[in-house]
């Protein structure tokens, strides 16, 4: 297990090429599942846990891990799935992992291996099997297929988040204002884009939506094939960094590289931890930074970005 842990702490270098690495592991079946390695702290056997009072069966307790007190989630129970009996816990695997500024351990029957690829081979899940699943993406290894999870949609589902913004982040002229602008949100999960959705819905901002970087871009072009002015049409892209086909970073530059839109406003959004982030997004050109997910920062960053168009105009 150490070895997994090494690679985890080399692997920054990866951000901004469209590529990623991914820890692969294992549930209550054969099938394979995988979570981003940057998202990942550290991977260990299960320590003994201890009991709290919880309204989900599938939070089995509390690690105690190098001074700091971490709620366990069995993640197969939390997907549906069968839970892993008490007395196998111990042979189970904690995946420590940080979401949206929390940190969470999710056991896990196994874990396998470190696989490297592409964000362009990372598949969204078939609109066939409908919306009600855990799934954000899927993609294929040794024949077979390997499912990334919706942790968000998880998450949301565990500990739900108000997606209210408050009074004192717009004045009421701004609200009505807001009216006139257009933003554009990308984001694989479902759960992330109507959270994002419902706060600028709330702000009074009228809401465009893509699933991935590759959809974002091609809508874009689509306009301006119109003779659409998108810079005009939007007053910002929002877009999630971890993507399937394309991610946030690579969208950013080719968003910058064409002359047509490099003017746009792009923020970039994400549930990853790490002050690799800053940098990178200064690097591919970005604009600004936002952590997932609170209402009010995200509004906040809309309603700047509108006081800066008003002041320019």
């Amino acid at each position: 297990m150490s070895g997994i842990l090494d690679t985890v702490n080399l692997r920054t270098q990866m951000v901004g090429q469209n590529r990623l690495e991914l820890l692969l592991f294992g549930l209550e079946s054969s099938q394979k599942y995988g979570i981003n390695v940057f998202k990942v702290r550290e991977v260990l056997q299960c320590p003994e846990l201890t009991e709290v009072p919880r309204q989900t069966s599938a939070i089995k307790g509390m690690a105690h891990i190098r001074g700091e007190t971490i709620p366990v989630l069995d993640l197969s129970e939390a997907i549906g799935r069968r839970p892993i009996p008490e007395e196998d816990q111990p042979k189970a695997f904690l995946i420590v992992a940080e979401y949206n500024r929390r940190t969470l351990a999710f056991m896990v029957r196994k874990v396998d291996r470190i696989l490297n690829t592409q964000w362009d081979q990372i598949m969204a899940p078939p609109k066939e099997i409908g919306n009600e699943n855990y799934l954000t993406a899927v993609f294929e290894y040794e024949k077979k297929l390997v499912e990334i999870l919706d942790v968000e949609q998880i998450l949301a589902d565990l500990y739900p988040m108000s997606t209210d913004i408050s009074d004192d982040v717009a004045t009421n002229e701004e609200r009505e204002r807001a009216r006139e602008y257009n933003v554009l949100i990308v984001d694989d999960s479902a759960v992330a884009r109507k959270q994002m959705q419902r706060s600028l819905e709330d702000l009074g901002v009228k809401v465009s939506v893509a699933n991935n970087g590759r959809q974002a871009l091609d809508l874009l072009k689509e306009l301006l094939s119109k003779d659409i002015d998108v810079e005009e049409l939007f007053l910002m892209v929002i877009s999630d960094i971890e993507m399937p086909e394309m991610d946030g970073y690579t969208l950013t530059s080719m968003i910058r590289e064409d002359k047509r839109m490099s003017g746009l406003h792009v923020v970039l959004h994400t549930s990853l931890s790490g002050g690799f982030n800053v940098s990178m997004v200064k690097k591919v050109g970005a604009d600004g930074f936002l952590a997932k997910f609170n209402p009010n920062e995200l509004a906040g960053v809309v309603v700047n970005r509108m006081r800066q168009v008003d002041h320019q105009g």
